[in-house]
């Protein structure tokens, strides 16, 4: 009997742990998104905006590469947090079938989200973006910075949405039944 008891006792305690770390994951998931989401936030609706009135295309190009430059390096540390924290916590909770159930939409837009900015954040803007942004905001930094303040509206906009539905599903809300 006490051999069992104390089996009990350490499955109890294993179960208590991994819902501190399940916990743990969430805190960490949402300080990131707020983050991220938060950043691209100011970035499109403070930041570009700003940018477009300065005279010179110099001054432009050097005030977006300065901020954007540092803005990146928060950026890529919380879309590998929210990824790493999202990822986790959909193991611990086996809930990968969720991708088969059309009414947790969000989760699918949660992904596609992360999937987005990751590509941009550590493949497309280094490798690629970088170098045309250049190219194209020293011929024409009125379209350019246009274009990209297009853009990062649509990415705000579809965080914006995924976010809502992300909130609303994960507390019981959900729009499709």
């Amino acid at each position: 009997k006490t051999a069992t008891n104390h089996i009990r006792k350490l499955l109890a305690n294993i179960e208590k742990r991994k819902m501190e770390y399940l916990t743990l994951a969430r805190v960490v998931h949402v300080i990131a998104v707020i983050l991220w989401i938060g950043g691209v936030s100011m970035v499109t609706t403070v930041l570009i905006p700003a940018i477009k009135k300065m005279k010179s295309k110099e001054e432009q190009i050097k005030t977006f590469e300065t901020i954007e430059g540092k803005f990146a390096i928060q950026a890529k540390v919380t879309t590998l947090l929210t990824g790493l924290s999202g990822f986790y916590m959909l193991y611990e909770l086996n809930a990968w079938n969720r991708y088969f159930i059309y009414r947790f939409w969000w989760i699918h837009a949660m992904t596609l989200v992360w999937v987005i900015f990751t590509l941009i954040l550590f493949v497309l803007e280094p490798f690629i973006l970088h170098r045309v942004f250049k190219k194209c905001a020293n011929k024409n930094p009125e379209k350019t910075f246009g274009i990209m303040h297009r853009l990062h509206w649509v990415l705000l906009i579809i965080s914006l949405i995924t976010t809502a539905g992300a909130v609303a599903g994960s507390h019981g809300w959900f729009w499709i039944k």
